[in-house]
């Protein structure tokens, strides 16, 4: 991951529909947003095979989102983490928020840890992955939907 690290910037550069993308550093891995830029679908799509080229050169993989290439080492996704973060903290539920695809993996740790007796709630913000409304346990509208959920727990936690 340090070798992509120092090597993305420059990477990018030479990559004219890099433009107007965005790195965002993730500890274990590092995505590529294209969200942003002038034609984000042209962007990710130019931007696919040489990450993917980048990424293999270091051992890693490419994982497409929606509009987002993130560069990670293999057997490491958002599932693993989740339940490392659960047995490290000793975590006695989870809410776990998704809305792209990289979220699949989260939302399988959940059910499995659900299987192991930790109670557990998969939440879908928007509808726009089937992949994931179609699993969970709650959709709402976006982001601003996961904030009013977690006001209202955070409420009735606060009273209780």
């Amino acid at each position: 991951m340090e070798a992509v690290r120092a090597e993305l910037p420059g990477f990018l550069d030479g990559i004219e529909a890099w433009r107007g993308s965005w790195v965002e550093e993730k500890g274990r891995a590092v995505a590529v947003h294209t969200r942003r830029a002038a034609d984000p679908v042209t962007a990710f799509e130019s931007l696919r095979v040489p990450l993917a080229e980048l990424a293999a050169r270091h051992g890693l993989i490419v994982e497409p989102g929606r509009l987002v290439l993130e560069l990670r080492p293999p057997g490491i996704d958002k599932g693993v983490a989740l339940t490392e973060h659960v047995r490290e903290t000793g975590a006695s539920c989870v809410l776990y928020a998704g809305d792209d695809l990289g979220d699949v993996a989260a939302y399988a740790a959940v059910e499995k840890l659900r299987t192991e007796g930790v109670p557990g709630l998969l939440v879908c913000s928007g509808s726009e992955v089937p992949a994931l409304a179609d699993r969970a346990d709650l959709v709402v509208e976006g982001p601003s939907g996961v904030v009013r959920l977690l006001t209202a727990l955070a409420s009735i936690a606060g009273g209780a």
